[in-house]
């Protein structure tokens, strides 16, 4: 496995990172207060192509394969500070433009996907219920065919983006009696009839990403909406989840890179007893903890995307980046903020929203105990 870097992969993700420093890092304690929304840096982000990094150039894309992916991914969050925007920007990807690529139809595709590319549209993805959250194929949402369309009846928990999605991948089940492989995947656009969005939920972090509770009272999909055929829910979830376990935490190892570069410039700066604090051992073993996690959290990263770039499953691999690298992102946190002391503490500092952020990670994409569930299943157990 060669994980070099070509010039041109090296120089996409220097772009993005002075991008993301220059255009999306202000008012960002603001922000985070108001729980706002950075529509123009989404609309920034948009227009430098990162909304469709992976999608091919005839749906409006960049036609980039997964490495090259993961690589612009980790430069928008070294240079990013706002993960609530590179969240949505995930759940866009891997949960809406993806499964609407790999399972949607030439119409559908040529419909939604130049939009979503373009950041002209938002995208979001609707699984979880009040009722099923990592048991996700226990779904209650119901969907009854009448004629040329579908009606949808039951209630999404967190989905993120809602508030401004003009489209989401909305699954739910055709006969409940055939369990997960009843469930089954819908195109729902922000105006269908019957779907209604609930007020946006308050987070402890990532709070400049949208996410809210929706309802679906005989909501009206036409047939053509439908996601790939009947039943096909569970290979559409699964497939997304693979490709977002994949890449979702790319933006986590920048900020990582970014993070560890702060406290050393921190240790050498800050002087307590005469001398830079990071002279002290306890200082500078938590630095040195960062640089390991850092490395080892970027290979596990890395080799999930060149698995799916030569076409191999990932999904084992994929379990793994996603448990290491948010557990190991959470724990830099902690670290950033005892390095930092009093400091690390304050709003000010904006230390303490790394970790509010950072936090969620470990829920997402499958909390860390599915992520362990999921690797064990794998090595027969």
């Amino acid at each position: 496995m060669d994980f070099s870097w070509t010039d041109e992969q090296r120089q996409l993700r220097e772009t993005i990172t002075r991008f993301g420093e220059k255009e999306l890092n202000t008012h960002l304690r603001q922000l985070d207060r108001e729980k706002a929304f950075n529509l123009a840096g989404w609309k920034k982000c948009g227009e430098i192509g990162i909304h469709g990094l992976p999608i091919p150039k005839q749906y409006g894309g960049g036609g980039a394969d997964v490495l090259t992916t993961i690589c612009a991914l980790e430069g928008l969050g070294r240079g990013c500070r706002d993960h609530g925007l590179i969240f949505s920007i995930n759940a866009h990807l891997w949960g809406c433009e993806i499964p609407i690529l790999t399972f949607g139809t030439e119409e559908q595709k040529a419909t939604y996907l130049p939009k979503l590319c373009a950041a002209e549209f938002i995208g979001g993805h609707a699984m979880t219920e009040p009722d099923s959250g990592s048991d996700a194929y226990s779904l209650k949402t119901t969907a009854e065919r009448r004629g040329d369309r579908y009606l949808l009846n039951g209630r999404k928990l967190f989905v993120t983006n809602a508030p401004l999605a003009d489209v989401m991948v909305v699954f739910a089940s055709i006969d409940r009696r055939k369990g997960a492989y009843g469930v089954t995947g819908f195109l729902v656009d922000k105006n269908a009839p019957g779907l209604s969005v609930g007020p946006q939920s308050e987070k402890m972090g990532l709070r400049t990403s949208p996410m809210s509770e929706i309802i679906l009272e005989n909501c009206e999909v036409p047939v053509e909406r439908r996601l790939g055929k009947e039943g096909a829910g569970v290979a559409i979830f699964g497939h997304s989840m693979e490709w977002e376990r994949s890449c979702i935490l790319a933006s986590a190892v920048g900020a990582m890179e970014r993070q560890l570069e702060s406290c050393i410039r921190y240790a050498r700066q800050r002087q307590q007893f005469g001398q830079p604090i990071g002279k002290f051992q306890s200082v500078a073993n938590k630095i040195v903890d960062m640089k390991i996690r850092l490395e080892t959290a970027r290979s596990l990263l890395y080799q999930a995307g060149w698995l799916k770039t030569i076409g191999r499953s990932a999904f084992m691999e994929a379990a793994m980046a996603k448990l290491y690298i948010s557990e190991c992102w959470v724990q830099s946190c902690l670290d950033a903020i005892q390095i930092h002391g009093a400091y690390g503490y304050m709003t000010e500092s904006e230390v303490e929203r790394e970790l509010r952020d950072a936090l969620g990670s470990r829920l997402y994409s499958g909390t860390s105990e599915i992520q362990r569930q999921i690797i064990a299943q794998f090595m027969g157990l």
